[in-house]
């Protein structure tokens, strides 16, 4: 049965990231300015050069046989090239993704860290002081966009997976604030507060089981909440990730690489909610 499963979800990933890519493509051949490079507007080119870069672009007019080719380059491992950067597009991820993976993975477990602190005394401690004092917190952080979070680091010269961090901790402690009241509610834990079982005992034997399935499905949207934050954030605070990468390739309307960052991040999202929810479902069905 688990593997049906797993075959029907990478079926589904693959695709969901197949059709992610083509609409990818599509959005970006029909752009303005498709097919046009600045250099064209260097005055000290010939004619025939002018032509040449031109030309360049006149296998991507055709969407479906540019894709086709795309896909079957893709399975003898070779991703293309970019005109904007006029290398191996391979070889720009290889430099740019550590990166990336850094900022998202400090930001998600700084987040995450953040969250569950803020939320435990919350649960717990039933002060309605503390509750309003962090409720506010964090959603005055949940108010404000990646953009806006990465100027403010910008200018006060943070961290850029910190930036990530603000942008992932304040949905973890609403989420958990929530699953954590919900779970210190329940009869079993009432039953064993009353016979005197320390706070740290109920936790972990009779909170985290019940909660761990919710936290999973959890963690696989903020894998994407943390990813889709540090685009902008790389942006505007000039850190040389993927999401750099796939600003400068969509000013410059570099398509080759623009379908690679779009099934880059696709995979990643479909893969980390899809693994969060496989493992989520297993945990509930081995519950007594």
């Amino acid at each position: 049965m688990w593997t049906r499963v797993l075959i029907r979800r990478i079926c589904t990933v693959l695709v969901t990231a197949l059709l992610g890519g083509i609409l990818g493509a599509t959005l970006v051949r029909f752009a303005p300015g498709f097919g046009v490079e600045e250099r064209e507007l260097d005055t000290r080119l010939r004619e025939d050069s002018v032509q040449a870069l031109r030309r360049s672009h006149s296998n991507e007019r055709n969407l479906l046989k540019f894709y086709g080719a795309y896909l079957g380059g893709v399975l003898h491992g070779d991703l293309g090239v970019s005109h904007s950067f006029a290398r191996p597009i391979a070889g720009l991820f290889a430099e740019r993704l550590p990166v990336t993976l850094r900022t998202v993975a400090l930001g998600l477990a700084g987040g995450w860290l953040f969250g569950i602190l803020l939320a435990l005394p919350a649960a717990t401690i039933w002060w309605w002081g503390y509750d309003l004092s962090a409720c506010t917190l964090s959603g005055i952080f949940l108010c404000l966009p990646s953009a806006v979070v990465a100027i403010l680091f910008l200018y006060l010269g943070g961290p850029v997976g910190l930036a990530v961090c603000v942008v992932v901790f304040p949905r973890v402690f609403q989420y958990t604030r929530n699953l954590f009241l919900h779970t210190f509610a329940l009869p079993h834990v009432l039953t064993a507060r009353a016979k005197g079982l320390s706070g740290t005992r109920i936790f972990l034997w009779h909170i985290v089981p019940v909660a761990a399935p919710q936290l999973l499905a959890l963690t696989g949207v903020s894998v994407s909440i943390a990813l889709g934050a540090a685009i902008p954030i790389e942006v505007i605070c000039d850190s040389p990730g993927i999401g750099q990468l796939a600003w400068q390739a969509a000013l410059s309307r570099d398509l080759p690489l623009l379908v690679n960052v779009t099934l880059f991040v696709t995979l990643v999202t479909l893969i980390a909610n899809s693994a969060s929810d496989l493992t989520s479902t297993a945990l509930v069905k081995r519950e007594p």
